[in-house]
């Protein structure tokens, strides 16, 4: 039986350089960054024993949050990128994010995998989510497997043919 949640929305607010998640829990972050194509979010996690620091990149074009956890010793996964579906949308100076359920997993140049499938059913099944939106998130979930696919799962080709420039601090060349 799968949990059936809202969506998650989170707040990025560069002007406060802070992340507020879906439980009104405040994040210093240490770095954002605005492109045309994006944001960028560099931060600590406290509190968390999986991962000590995350870096992410907003990418309203492509309805995604891409993110490079980095993990705690005994926690890795195999997993180079992680890859929300999402609305993205700016607030003023603010940008906010509503998660849409479906994750996809990347390990660099070798193979993804889209999971939680069954979350973002049950809450359209459950009213939580618009049939509509449900539909957005398949289909930005296909539109990303098949461009990862095409690229050879090599998600800065992926990115670069659709003119976004994402920079990692913990991989420089990527």
């Amino acid at each position: 039986m799968t949990d059936v949640h809202p969506p998650k929305v989170e707040i990025f607010d560069p002007a406060a350089r802070v992340n507020v998640d879906n439980k009104g829990i405040r994040r210093d972050v240490e770095e954002f960054r605005v492109e045309p194509f994006g944001l960028y979010v560099a931060r600590p996690a406290p509190g968390r024993a999986q991962f000590h620091y995350l870096e992410s990149w907003l990418l309203p074009g492509l309805g995604l949050r891409i993110t490079d956890f980095w993990f705690s010793p005994g926690y890795e996964r195999d997993q180079d990128f992680y890859l929300d579906v999402v609305r993205v949308h700016r607030d003023g100076p603010r940008w906010v994010t509503t998660d849409l359920y479906l994750d996809l997993v990347l390990k660099d140049k070798v193979s993804v995998r889209v999971i939680d499938s069954d979350e973002l059913l049950a809450a359209v099944v459950a009213g939580l989510l618009p049939q509509a939106e449900g539909e957005y998130a398949l289909e930005t979930a296909y539109a990303a497997v098949e461009g990862l696919a095409r690229h050879g799962y090599d998600l800065a080709a992926w990115l670069s043919a659709k003119d976004v420039t994402a920079t990692w601090r913990r991989h420089p060349g990527q």
